[in-house]
């Protein structure tokens, strides 16, 4: 029987992808753990490998087709005596192995599949039921509901059948309830005043999960002066003592080495929340927010804690190279147990961030500037800044978010402290 070679999951939150590349050919022999493809996501550009062993019998998706839908075949392998006859009848087949890419590895630490309010599901509902492609384009043809309907294929799988002879009753009902966030801005616009610039998969995916993230999760934030004098001179001297092996140290990477402490000295604060339980890590994985083109990707520093200085900066700054190029796994931009926002270096003093589930915090940095502050009853100029801390309330009340925030002021005030 003809293997059905499916879009995969190479993400959590992936719904569909773009086949940027075929290392494969009709005709092709290829073996497990053979790379056949190149598939880009909202985030990156990932190799994908064949499980299982055969004859590449036919291609169904053209290279730079985008939009594929997970679980959409992009291929069928033959195995040994098929011939390319066998196609007729993978229709209402039973479904076939899916490749696993690499990338799409994640650690035995990796979070459980259970749903998490706030945080969108790897891949709407209809994508996961047992059918053939053929019958998911009929139902959609016809706006029937297939999560409704019993197969009656191997082992349950809804088939062309089904799907015909599924009553009127099994259609969806469409809401007449405009759906938060859906306004259609053109409506107020007269066409020739603009351009439409079309929203790539990043920027769709950013719109769905922060107004996610907005509207599910309870934010609240906290603000606190933090003076950098100290921090600077410590900084300028270790510059100072490794400019010959390379080190350039950034205040950024005095933030997440502050941060990544501060959590272990409040370990009640790095907490996820979930459901009816709150998951609370055990190292502080500190994503850093990093501008690309078309949008927004956080990478993560994992261990942050157990890294100096000169090890966060030196990673820190190889994640956002590869994070331009689109070059990132999943596993290193999902999850985390904090992430930092710092646009100090655009003159921004303060602002506030938006919580990326499924963290319960985010702390947004500003530019340190020179500012009038009182010491032992004196006016004295000293650099400051500021910094501000967005929470989740469902798992860090304001008291806890606050002695977060001391905690890691008082690393930025006194970087010798980092060292205990």
């Amino acid at each position: 029987m003809p293997i059905s070679i499916l879009m995969p999951a190479l993400s959590p939150t992936m719904e569909e992808g773009t086949l940027a590349k075929w290392l494969v050919k009709e005709g092709d022999e290829v073996k497990s753990g053979d790379l056949i493809a190149e598939i880009e996501t909202d985030k990156a550009t990932m190799e994908f490998e064949a499980v299982d062993e055969g004859i590449v019998g036919k291609l169904l998706v053209a290279e730079g087709t985008e939009g594929v839908a997970v679980n959409q075949a992009i291929a069928v392998i033959l195995l040994d005596g098929e011939d390319p006859s066998a196609f007729d009848e993978m229709s209402d087949t039973a479904p076939a192995p899916v490749a696993v890419s690499k990338p799409a590895e994640t650690p035995a630490s990796a979070p459980s599949s259970v749903p998490i309010s706030g945080i969108p599901q790897p891949k709407n509902a209809e994508a996961r039921l047992f059918a053939s492609p053929l019958a998911k384009r009929i139902a959609k043809d016809k706006g029937l509901d297939l999560s409704g309907l019993t197969g009656s294929g191997p082992h349950g799988r809804i088939v062309k059948t089904d799907v015909e002879g599924a009553p009127k009753s099994a259609a969806k009902v469409t809401s007449s309830v405009t759906p938060v966030g859906s306004i259609d801005a053109r409506a107020y616009y007269d066409v020739g005043t603009y351009d439409e610039i079309p929203l790539n998969k990043m920027r769709k995916t950013i719109a769905r999960r922060l107004t996610q993230s907005k509207q599910e999760i309870p934010h609240y934030y906290l603000s606190i002066d933090c003076v950098l004098d100290e921090l600077l001179k410590v900084r300028k001297h270790l510059n100072e003592a490794g400019a010959e092996s390379g080190i350039k140290l950034s205040v950024n990477d005095f933030v997440v080495r502050a941060a990544a402490l501060a959590l272990q000295k409040v370990p009640e604060a790095n907490v996820s929340f979930a459901d009816d339980a709150l998951l609370k890590h055990h190292h502080s994985d500190v994503g850093i927010a990093v501008a690309i083109d078309g949008g927004l990707i956080t990478p993560i520093i994992r261990k942050a804690e157990q890294k100096g200085l000169a090890e966060i900066s030196a990673e820190a700054k190889e994640l956002a190279a590869r994070a331009r190029d689109k070059k990132l796994s999943p596993k290193e931009f999902e999850g985390g147990s904090f992430s930092v926002s710092n646009l100090g270096m655009f003159g921004v003093k303060n602002f506030t961030a938006v919580i990326n589930p499924p963290q319960a915090a985010i702390m947004a940095v500003g530019a340190g500037e020179p500012r009038a502050i009182v010491v032992d009853g004196e006016v004295k100029a000293a650099t400051v800044m500021t910094v501000t801390l967005s929470c989740d309330h469902r798992a860090i009340d304001g008291a806890l978010g606050a002695t977060l925030l001391a905690a890691f002021k008082s690393y930025i005030e006194y970087p010798p402290a980092m060292l205990l």
